[in-house]
């Protein structure tokens, strides 16, 4: 019986080897013939049985991985679906949550670089500028602007004293304007006036009427009232640092904000706000002294308080200046004094003038006149203060109107020819200049009775 039993279990081994022995690799076939026909031990058996389960879980998984879709086998043989499987879920688009109705999310035209449902008409998007597909040729003309960076306090320094200094220069207000306009100055306006009174405070007084000018050609323009308050309200502040410098600054500050007043620059209420608040003497002396020109008539006190400099001068007010030079010279005879006197007026341009003077002076009285005058003329040469163009353009002039001085001064002829020897003597003039004089003429006549006629 028990040989029967055994027997029937190696039937049944068999065919079951016979079954799966296609589906059995390379590994297998090392198994003798003995294993397989039942020869071997049931520990023999067991192993093949879990080898041969082993090899279809394999072959499973491999057929699944290539397509989802095909039928998988399971443990027990028989073919079925996973339904537990991940690669089953793929397609599954019901909602994991149990809710909706299965379809695809906002009907299909939903999602992220999408062209939206069939059919849908959009309203026209004006194009963004910042888009990295934008382009101006196709969407239109593109303006670019220029940012300017704000000007900090030493960057505002640099750039503005070389625009005053110029300034100083030429005069034009309208110019410097335009040139801050160009600038960020942002918080910092009322740096520029404290910046222009400052260089004028150590400059000319032609500088600081040209600096009280430009504060008016500024105004509305560049700054505002409230900006030219805060300059002088800051350099009030800072007098006992600018007195190092220049030690008549309360006087000349004063000046300033009178004439700034008197202008229109700064409110009329300017002073009436310090009163009884000031503890600084150097700001108590300037702004004493802008109440006292205040009160004074403008067309008196105000318009020329700095007098009126350079170029900006008349021609009959140079020509007055330079008379009144001479005369006080010769009356007192100090030459320190004129040279002083003739570089206030800064018309360096205009020195021909007081050379042409001094030559008629000379020719139209008698004494010691030409003596002085020779000694004046050497000074300023020497110090350069009148130059060789200057020296020889007077004299020229005097040179083309010698015809009609000579009506008035018979002797003029002998007069300049001695005068002329004296300056070439001191080495004042060239001898060229002095060979160009134009001699004296004469009129000969032939005889007493022949008409006046001149004799050829």
């Amino acid at each position: 019986m028990r040989g029967d039993g055994m027997a029937a279990e190696v039937d049944a081994w068999s065919v079951v080897t016979a079954t799966t022995r296609t589906d059995i690799d390379e590994d297998d076939e090392d198994l003798n013939d003995g294993e397989v026909n039942g020869n071997g031990t049931p520990q023999v058996k067991v192993l093949h049985e879990a080898r041969i389960k082993a090899k279809a879980k394999r072959r499973l998984r491999r057929n699944s991985s290539r397509d989802p879709a095909r039928e998988s086998v399971p443990e027990s043989g028989e073919p079925g679906t996973d339904t537990n499987s991940s690669k089953g879920k793929l397609n599954d688009r019901k909602s994991r949550s149990g809710k909706g109705r299965g379809l695809p999310k906002k009907g299909g035209a939903g999602g992220k670089g999408v062209w939206g449902a069939a059919g849908v008409i959009y309203d026209y998007e004006e194009p963004d500028a910042h888009d990295p597909n934008y382009d101006d040729a196709v969407q239109g003309d593109t303006v670019y602007g220029t940012m300017v960076p704000e000007l900090d306090e030493s960057a505002l320094q640099n750039t503005v004293t070389p625009i005053v200094k110029e300034y100083f220069e030429h005069g034009d207000g309208h110019e410097v304007a335009a040139l801050l306009q160009e600038l960020n100055l942002g918080k910092r306006k009322h740096e520029v006036p404290s910046l222009a009174v400052s260089l004028a405070l150590e400059g000319k007084a032609s500088h600081r009427e040209l600096t009280s000018r430009l504060l008016s050609d500024l105004l509305g323009k560049v700054l505002t009232a409230d900006d030219v308050a805060k300059a002088f309200d800051r350099m009030l502040k800072d007098l006992p640092d600018l007195i190092l410098d220049t030690p008549e600054a309360p006087q000349v500050l004063g000046q300033f904000i009178a004439r700034a007043v008197a202008d229109d620059v700064l409110p009329s209420n300017f002073l009436e706000g310090y009163k009884g608040k000031v503890d600084c003497d150097h700001a108590r002396a300037a702004l004493d002294r802008a109440a006292i020109l205040l009160s004074m008539k403008r067309g008196v006190g105000l318009d020329n308080v700095w007098g009126v400099g350079g170029g900006q001068r008349p021609v009959k007010h140079l020509i007055r200046e330079m008379n009144f030079i001479l005369k006080e010279f010769l009356l007192s005879g100090e030459q320190a004094e004129a040279e002083h006197c003739l570089r206030d007026l800064e018309v360096p341009h205009f020195h021909h003038e007081l050379v042409y003077e001094a030559v008629v002076m000379v020719l139209e009285s008698t004494g010691s006149t030409a003596a002085k005058m020779v000694k004046l003329l050497k000074m300023l040469w020497e110090s350069g203060l009148i130059t060789l163009d200057q020296m020889n353009r007077g004299f020229q002039r005097v040179f083309d109107e010698l015809p009609d001085i000579n009506l008035d001064v018979p002797l003029a002829h002998t007069i300049l020819e001695k005068f002329l020897d004296l300056c070439f003597q001191e080495a004042v003039i060239t001898k060229q200049l002095r060979d160009s004089c134009p001699s004296r003429g004469r009129k000969r006549f032939v005889s007493e009775g022949d008409g006046g006629r001149v004799k050829e």
